[in-house]
């Protein structure tokens, strides 16, 4: 699908969606635990389906309505499955789905798309073998079997993808010993936060070191059931946020809850030290219209890699150069997500150069391009939020992956005043 997008000026209110990364830990935990769980406002998205798609087919009984997803757990012991597992796009589910099908007692086969089959989890399944399960797989990617049981013991994993951390740390509970599990480094801290609220929320121990470089989790663990609400995903409310301020009159987000653990919430605090306007309200966010340009700054993006598409393009417009460093897992997430956004934005314009680890944007207009949104759904919203503010009319091809994350994009943008037209 192709969108076309012309500049525009958005106003009204927003209603920002689930969080991605708190639905699909909900599944899981939904999954392991003994009896009703309960998710309110969960994402319903393409990776999130996916993910409940395969829970399901492991045993975990659902009632899906559009306010509430009603689990029925398998308590740690899953139901067999002959075909292999079909994450889609997910990498968030599928790592730790696989890590947790590694504490049964048969084999658990998983794929995905062409994108999901790039991604490497060899650390993940190093550190699974160590821990006494059997694993096979495609050079560290899938297609790509677990069997367990877990053991438990010690290991070690690389910590420049805490999914592979938060994923041991959901399977070791599980284990028919204590795991210690070691990093030399981490990278994205705030997502293992929220991995151990959830381990909390369902009665699971864990005792993390300060630094988080170690966690010992004791063995032979219960999962209970839960009953939560999903908050808004910050990683998604950062497309309206840029709208906002770029080709903004005056734009509400509600539904955010600033206390939550989500690391991407810290973009509201870098785009106020660009120079936004903004208020907080008793649910959200009003972004005033912009008096001035945008300021560049530099930005150390290591918790928060899923806001650098957005960030660059903040970058391309403000006065100034904009930095943003410490980030290059992004290079490692469904695209090169560094050197796409290069890419993307020097057909509008922009002045870009790549580090390795991130990016220098020098700011100031952009015009219209012919674009790809290079199958990543944080590419395309981005690229869309710079189309807004563009000189002339820009296509984005691919554009049908927003709704891995965001189902209701277009048509959320449409009723705050964007002009976009969806071609085949």
């Amino acid at each position: 699908m192709k969108l076309v997008v012309y500049p525009s000026r958005l106003r009204g209110e927003i209603c920002v969606p689930g969080s991605k990364s708190h639905t699909i830990r909900g599944i899981v935990a939904g999954l392991l635990a003994e009896g009703e769980s309960v998710v309110r406002h969960p994402l319903q998205s393409a990776d999130t389906l996916s993910v409940l798609q395969a829970a399901s087919e492991l045993g975990l009984g659902v009632q899906t309505s559009d306010l509430e997803w009603r689990f029925q757990g398998r308590g740690g012991a899953f139901r067999p499955v002959s075909q292999p597992l079909d994450l889609g796009n997910s990498g968030t589910g599928l790592c730790i789905l696989a890590a947790v099908a590694a504490t049964q007692s048969f084999p658990c086969h998983f794929d995905g798309d062409a994108s999901l089959r790039s991604r490497s989890m060899q650390s993940e399944l190093e550190a699974l073998a160590t821990l006494g399960a059997k694993q096979t797989s495609t050079a560290g990617k899938c297609p790509l079997m677990v069997h367990g049981p877990l053991a438990g013991g010690e290991t070690f994993v690389d910590g420049s993808n805490s999914q592979y951390l938060t994923s041991l740390l959901f399977a070791s509970p599980l284990a028919a010993r204590a795991t210690d599990i070691r990093l030399h480094f981490l990278r994205e801290k705030p997502y293992v936060e929220m991995t151990l609220t959830w381990l909390r929320r369902c009665g699971i121990e864990v005792v993390a070191d300060d630094d988080f470089l170690h966690f010992h989790v004791p063995a032979q663990q219960r999962y209970q059931a839960f009953s939560t609400t999903i908050p808004a995903d910050f990683s998604t409310a950062a497309f309206p946020l840029a709208a906002g301020l770029l080709a903004g009159d005056g734009v509400i987000m509600r539904n955010l809850d600033f206390d939550d653990v989500q690391g991407d919430k810290v973009i509201f605090d870098f785009a106020a030290e660009m120079g936004a306007s903004m208020q907080r309200t008793q649910d959200g966010v009003l972004v005033n219209p912009l008096k001035d340009r945008l300021q560049g700054r530099r930005f150390d993006l290591n918790a928060c890699p899923d806001t650098l598409p957005v960030m660059a393009v903040l970058g391309a417009y403000a006065q100034g150069e904009t930095v943003l460093t410490n980030v290059a897992q992004a290079r490692q997430k469904e695209t090169d997500r560094i050197a796409c956004m290069a890419q993307e934005l020097t057909k509008m314009g922009a002045q870009v150069t790549e580090r390795a680890d991130g990016m220098v944007i020098t700011g100031g207009t952009l015009h219209g391009a012919e674009l790809s949104g290079c199958g990543d759904h944080r590419i395309v919203m981005a690229l869309t939020v710079a189309a807004l503010a563009a000189d002339g009319p820009s296509v984005i091809d691919g554009a049908e992956v927003a709704a891995v994350t965001y189902p209701g994009f277009v048509e959320d943008f449409q009723r705050l005043g964007a002009v976009m037209e969806t071609m085949p």
